[in-house]
């Protein structure tokens, strides 16, 4: 009888992440609906008009640290999203890029969160962390879970690396399936920041 959920969880979870493990999608097949008000931007980058974007996403669980982390203490900020594992050979190459990219827009109100995903264990991803000098939080998310909860046809993260820019109000404003150069990410998350709300 318990079979059967943790079953479901793990068929769904596969489905998100089949097309995954360290590779590009192109985000045009999987943005929903021709009415759906996605943009697509340049290369793997997909931009949500402020009109079209959905509500915002409630992430809660526990950081790297077993600390409670939740994605709504952040609402007021800019947030980028970035889903990654330590066995992911793209995340490491970007690792860099987007702390360096944090430390310089702080001041700007913007905050980076990172979804730690399928690293079997937590060792693993906190070497991950302070081999790359990562210093931005990350929800440790082992089984996926925190993935699943992204609503169906959103601009959910379909790809490991993936980075979601999130508006103030916490409401998906950017998608990119790739690994991100600092410039790469400046270049998606400036207009976020230049916002009026």
């Amino acid at each position: 009888m318990s079979r059967r959920p943790t079953l479901a969880v793990i068929a769904a979870l596969t489905g998100v992440l089949a097309l995954s493990a360290c590779s590009g999608t192109n985000p045009a097949e999987n943005g929903g609906g021709s009415d759906s008000g996605f943009v697509a931007g340049a290369g793997e980058s997909v931009s949500v008009p402020v009109a079209s974007r959905s509500a915002a996403i409630d992430l809660s669980g526990k950081d790297l640290d077993g600390k409670a982390i939740n994605l709504a203490a952040y609402r007021g900020k800019v947030v980028v999203l970035n889903v990654w594992g330590s066995w992911c050979g793209p995340c490491r190459a970007e690792a860099g890029d987007l702390e360096s990219v944090y430390k310089a827009d702080q001041g700007k109100g913007v905050a980076f969160v990172g979804i730690n995903t399928r690293d079997t264990q937590i060792d693993q991803a906190q070497q991950f962390v302070k081999t790359h000098g990562v210093t931005f939080p990350s929800f440790y998310d082992e089984d996926g879970s925190l993935l699943l909860q992204f609503p169906k046809g959103s601009l959910n993260p379909q790809a490991i690396p993936s980075t979601l820019i999130l508006d103030r109000q916490g409401r998906i404003a950017v998608r990119a399936l790739q690994p991100l150069t600092s410039d790469q990410l400046n270049k998606i998350l400036d207009p976020v920041i230049a916002e009026k709300s």
